[in-house]
């Protein structure tokens, strides 16, 4: 059985990652003022957006996922022959319209798919499950590879399935945030009021920064550093301390928005590298999407990982 994985562009995985094992994109557009900028996971693009003055402005940027028809559209046009069997993983139902899109779009798929097989000489049935990651960012990156991993095993698809499942309750990103102020003018756009006015401005003034994580489908902070260096090495720390445990998946993601090149560089970088070496878990490094540069600011960090306990030790 062929069996592929499709995610949302709001899932941080190494571009080099996403086309060796065959993964589709669905995109979604960031839509700021006039213009209309595609994320497509495309590394060009991220890097000019990250690079030019309209990443300073991402904070009134909207993003605009795939219709239940232009999903629709994609499966019949690419997945259907390719596939016998589609895993359709998106960002938290809770952030975005694109899970239920996929989840309407699979039933008219379901019913459209025949002919469009048969006529490219293509036996069997095709079938496709969505799957809400619960997760943000690398968190999904590490859902994401790990379900890649599973497919190219061999296992089962029954198997896969239930194992996504109980991976998804276990898949957590974390992400350390330089600038609380954007965080409060995002949430103030959604009309979320969980960072107030004059708690970004004391944040921002006294040097605090939150260490969030994203974790069955709710985000909450679990800890607040001073400076961002600060919170960038107690969150590797906390992933060193996760690996020595023990993982549920032998994968850690980690993203950043802006040029990737700079996470080698960060404090705390070096032991967390080293600690999955020796442990033998696959160490995924990416530039975030423009999905996640929008919601929680140019140069914010996230580490994503599969884990039964996500306690948080600064």
């Amino acid at each position: 059985m062929r069996i592929g994985l499709v995610v949302d562009s709001g899932c941080d995985l190494p571009k080099s990652f996403i086309e060796e094992h065959g993964i589709l994109i669905l995109p979604v557009s960031i839509k700021l003022g006039e213009q209309v900028i595609v994320d497509d996971r495309d590394p060009e693009r991220t890097r000019q957006f990250y690079a030019t003055e309209v990443a300073d402005k991402a904070h009134d940027a909207v993003s605009v996922p795939f219709t239940m028809e232009q999903i629709k559209a994609l499966f019949l046009d690419k997945v259907v022959v390719d596939f016998d069997y589609a895993l359709v993983q998106t960002v938290p139902k809770s952030r975005s319209p694109i899970f239920d899109n996929a989840t309407e779009a699979s039933h008219a798929i379901l019913r459209e798919y025949k002919p469009i097989r048969k006529e490219a000489g293509v036996e069997g049935p095709f079938a496709l499950r969505v799957t809400d990651s619960q997760t943000l960012f690398a968190g999904q990156g590490a859902l994401a590879a790990e379900t890649a991993r599973l497919i190219q095993s061999g296992m089962k698809i029954t198997e896969i399935r239930q194992t996504v499942e109980v991976l998804a309750s276990q898949a957590t990103g974390y992400a350390v945030v330089p600038d609380i102020y954007y965080l409060h003018k995002r949430a103030k756009k959604r009309g979320d009021k969980s960072v107030s006015w004059a708690g970004a401005l004391l944040g921002n003034a006294l040097d605090i920064k939150p260490v969030l994580c994203a974790r069955q489908d709710e985000t909450f902070p679990v800890a607040k550093m001073r400076g961002f260096d600060a919170g960038v090495e107690a969150m590797f720390r906390h992933g060193v301390r996760c690996i020595e445990r023990g993982l549920a998946a032998p994968v850690v993601c980690i993203s950043y928005a802006g040029d990737e090149s700079r996470i080698r560089q960060m404090p705390g970088f070096d032991k967390l590298a080293e600690a999955a070496r020796a442990h033998d878990v696959a160490l995924l490094l990416s530039t975030m999407g423009l999905t996640g540069a929008v919601n929680i600011g140019p140069g914010a960090i996230s580490l994503g990982m599969i884990v039964d306990d996500p306690a948080f030790e600064a």
